[in-house]
């Protein structure tokens, strides 16, 4: 009660923030007269001087009123429209990041025009965020006219655009798009090797349209890029042909000989000096591998791994024990039940390299290269804002999740639409015969009729009533983007009648009588001024008849779980103060009813005696519909927030080897980065073997130098050198030991020359990181299916997955540091050209990887779609360089696989 006193007296939130805006109006209006008396040149010179005196110290704030002023004049003179007041403080909303709830009709796109203009100014780039590429075109197209004499430039972003289109798109003042998109290449952002070959810029201000649909409805839905294992099935049953001649290394005697270590207790093998010469020379016989070229060498990489992958199954796989043959497929057997998990796939190409020993169909593999959520995307702009018609309801989590205050801004003109209570039924037949009904009766006094449904599957059924009752409709779904306007512009017609699901059609306004623009330019260029001015009066009679029998009639086939998607169906009526009126038939079939209250409600029913066909309509029923859909909603909210608890573990992570990444393509040279690995990897090598501060007997000489020999190629002769001088204690012999590494890393620079050989040491820590970054990816995954099981032994899965993860992390840290020098120590340098030849390799990475858009059901990121990219070669001779620029011959490389 007090409460409800005080608000009366000072007002809500939400209204003073608006009386704080309403004073900028003021001063705006102010402005106008002056501006109107201002040239065409000399408004679009405004531009360059709001720049200029941003880039004197002057702030965004100081310069909104003229600015804002500014985009008024040009849009009255370009676009024939006026910025209302309220459109003003919806412009200021956005520019202060923060959530602009405007009414379907209100002219969110005009009003996103202010905020976009006053911000592009700082030169840094706007983003404007659409749902679709049909809406994202639109917009920049409508829009284009009116930026481009304020002197401003506009790009749009696609799915499928030329690289250099996208990226001068990007270096636009203004960039339109989908969030898709703009995820999309982020991520492909973080995955290329040289600078030049990034797109986006930083991150600066976007304003997301329909706000509540991309970061509240999408917001479960991972951005992921996938590809497909590069090498084909070819590649894996050619290699397969090898893991039998090599012969496991035995233990004992001095003339011990072998091609691999087998650790049975790890599961874990290696190739000995000697198997890695024995595979190199039968790869090149192969000609899988070129005359003198290093298995090791950084373009060899994926090679080393299928090698490694088909002695793995067949050394460490056993048919019958690990998996079964059931048809054409290997099925995994579960190791502590004993049976078979159908579905699953053993991870880094071992799967394949199985199917390719048992002769099986080798089916594609693909592997997660990237991947993060619009929530973790989105809070990576420095200034985030949106604007819906619709985000009250969820105005806690966008504060909670992305820091957005929602601010209501005011109608143009006071809402005359007739919200009426729901009518509940029995069945869904009772239902819908009721709106058949409905619908012919409306269409009778010369209404249009908008039914929202929450699929596709209930606008079909619906579509079939209405066909055998020989009522005319059109039927729009969210699978008809591109035809989306048309639709929607006859859906104000009167006695129109339009099916679409509760999401589709958004983004374009329901004219009563028809949209008159739309067809205007149905009529095309040679119209004639008196076909079109025929056309306005027959418009405005079509439009006053509407309006007359009532306006748009809303109906709404069921309740969605939120309220909001609700909201938004009834919002399509009543646009600019027009009438209309909205009801929604519910029965105890839907799946709202059935799940939360259908008994109560069917106790009341039952109580009032209805029978079939009857319906009940009562202000409580539709109150304790509302608390339901509360419920529901809060639910919701939970799991996207622990959703996003558990990503920002991943994201912290994302952004080290994101920022990692970035530095490393900037850098000319490298060699102290490296430096340091080598010796943090040397002194972690040589700790193994000679503990710190430990007695002669606790060293394991032998052991040293048969390590160092096989996985670092290096000869070192450690016992040599503490038989011959006794007074080589543990310090100067690790010294010593690390300056032979050192020496064979002057030896190969000196060889191939200092700048070839700092263009190779980059490449070398891109591609492991990329490599190494995937794999951790993946363990991710593996981590956070199975860490709610932590839950039965009495501890608390988000901290086990915080602390796992970040000890697999710092694993992932230290196998980069490992792998980069384990690299970079084997590889044959034999000249400067073959330096050049592998910094050339993979430089085409990108072109190979496809996108995947995750659609996840189930509330969690485990469903995954795939769709992936063949990339096809001109017709290429087997001795000419490779098309995909790794600078090996055709026949070597990827002639190898035809």
């Amino acid at each position: 009660m007090l409460g409800t006193v005080i608000k009366k007296i000072v007002g809500t939130k939400n209204d003073r923030e608006v009386k704080r805006f309403r004073k900028v109006v003021t001063q705006i209006n102010k402005l106008e007269e002056s501006f109107q008396s201002l040239s065409d040149d000399e408004l679009t010179a405004k531009t360059g001087q709001f720049r200029d005196r941003l880039a004197s110290g002057e702030s965004l704030n100081a310069i909104l009123p003229e600015a804002f002023a500014t985009v008024r004049e040009g849009s009255k003179r370009v676009m024939n429209m006026r910025h209302f007041d309220v459109q003003l403080i919806g412009g200021m909303v956005l520019n202060e990041g923060k959530i602009a709830e405007m009414r379907t009709g209100e002219g969110k796109t005009l009003v996103a025009t202010l905020a976009v203009y006053l911000n592009a100014l700082s030169s840094k780039g706007v983003h404007v965020v659409t749902v679709n590429d049909y809406l994202a075109k639109r917009d920049a197209n409508w829009m284009r006219p009116l930026y481009e004499f304020l002197d401003m430039s506009v790009g749009v972003v696609f799915s499928g655009q030329e690289k250099e289109d996208k990226k001068s798109a990007y270096l636009c003042d203004i960039t339109y798009g989908t969030n898709n998109e703009f995820g999309f290449d982020y991520l492909r952002d973080n995955m290329v090797f040289r600078l030049e070959d990034r797109v986006q810029r930083d991150l600066h201000f976007s304003v997301v349209d329909e706000v509540d649909s991309i970061l509240i409805d999408e917001a479960r839905t991972p951005l992921i890029i996938s590809g497909a294992v590069e090498d084909s099935s070819e590649q894996y049953r050619k290699i397969n042909m090898l893991a039998p001649l090599l012969v496991e290394h035995a233990e004992e005697g001095e003339s011990a000989s072998g091609h691999y270590v087998f650790d049975e207790s790890q599961r874990s093998i290696e190739l000995t000096e000697e198997g890695h010469s024995f595979v190199e020379s039968w790869l090149v016989e192969q000609e899988m591998l070129g005359e003198g070229e290093s298995l090791y060498a950084a373009a060899n990489l994926s090679l080393l791994h299928h090698v490694h992958a088909c002695l793995k199954a067949h050394v460490i796989f056993k048919k019958n024990v690990d998996y079964v043959i059931q048809g054409d497929q290997i099925v995994i057997v579960d190791e502590h039940t004993g049976r078979t998990m159908a579905g699953r796939r053993w991870s880094e190409g071992i799967h394949q390299a199985v199917e390719a020993k048992e002769g099986v169909t080798i089916q594609a593999e693909s592997q997660t290269l990237a991947s993060t959520t619009f929530q973790n995307y989105f809070r990576l702009y420095d200034k985030l804002s949106g604007m819906t018609g619709t985000a009250d309801t969820e105005a806690f989590e966008f504060q909670q999740i992305y820091g957005l205050s929602v601010i209501a801004i005011p109608p143009n003109r006071q809402v005359q639409r007739k919200d009426f209570n729901d009518l509940i039924y029995m069945s869904t037949e009772d239902k819908f015969q009721a709106i058949v009904l409905d619908i012919e009766n409306i269409v009778k006094q010369g209404r249009p009729v908008l039914v929202g449904t929450a699929s596709i599957e209930y606008s079909e059924l619906l579509s079939n009533y209405l066909n055998k009752n020989n009522v005319k409709h059109n039927v729009l779904n969210a699978k008809q983007h591109e035809r989306e306007a048309d639709i929607v512009a006859d859906a104000g017609r009167p006695g129109a009648v339009t099916i679409a699901t509760n999401m589709a059609g958004r983004g374009t306004d329901i004219v009563l009588g028809g949209n008159l623009q739309v067809e205007i330019a149905q009529l095309g260029d040679a119209a004639s001024p008196e076909s079109i001015e025929a056309l306005k009066a027959d418009w405005a009679a079509r439009n006053e008849a509407v309006l007359a029998a009532g306006g748009l009639h809303i109906i709404g086939t069921e309740r969605h779980e939120s309220r909001r998607i609700d909201n938004q169906l009834r919002g399509r009526a009543g646009r600019q103060g027009d009438v209309g009126s909205s009801r929604f038939y519910l029965s105890l079939e839907d799946n709202l009813m059935r799940i939360f209250m259908s008994d109560r409600i069917k106790k009341m029913m039952m109580a009032l005696g209805m029978e079939k066909g009857e319906a009940i309509e009562h202000k409580m029923v539709s109150n304790a519909i509302e608390k339901a859909q509360r419920k529901v909603e809060g639910r919701n909210f939970d799991t996207r927030k622990q959703l996003l608890e558990y990503d920002d573990v991943a994201n912290d992570q994302r952004q080290v080897i994101y920022r990692q990444r970035f530095d490393m393509m900037v850098a000319d040279d490298l060699s102290e980065a490296i430096s340091a690995m080598r010796e943090e990897v040397v002194t972690t090598l040589i700790d193994e073997f000679i503990p710190p501060q430990s007695i002669f007997d606790m060293w394991d000489l032998e052991g040293l130098e048969e390590k160092t020999r096989n996985e670092f190629g290096l000869e070192i002769p450690v016992t040599k050198w503490v038989e011959e001088d006794k007074k080589l204690f543990e310090e100067p012999l690790r010294q010593k030991i690390l300056d032979a590494f050192v020496d064979d890393y002057k030896a190969k620079e000196a060889i191939a020359g200092e700048q070839p050989f700092r263009s190779f040491e980059k490449q070398v820590l891109l591609q492991v990181l990329d490599t190494l970054w995937k794999e951790h990816l993946q363990t991710m995954d593996m981590l956070r299916q199975g860490i709610h099981l932590r839950g039965y032994a009495q501890k608390n899965p988000k901290q086990e997955y915080k602390r796992e993860s970040f000890e697999l992390f710092q694993g992932l840290l230290e196998q980069i540091k490992f792998e980069v020098i384990q690299v970079i120590t084997r590889v044959k340098v034999q000249s400067s050209e073959e330096a050049e030849k592998i910094e050339e390799a993979r430089r085409k990475m990108e072109e190979k990887t496809t996108l995947n858009m995750v659609h996840d059901s189930s509330n969690s990121l485990d469903s995954e779609g795939q769709a992936e990219d063949v990339n096809e070669y001109p017709k290429v001779g087997r001795n000419e360089p490779c098309p995909c620029g790794s600078g090996k011959k055709y026949k070597q490389c990827h002639g190898r696989l035809v």
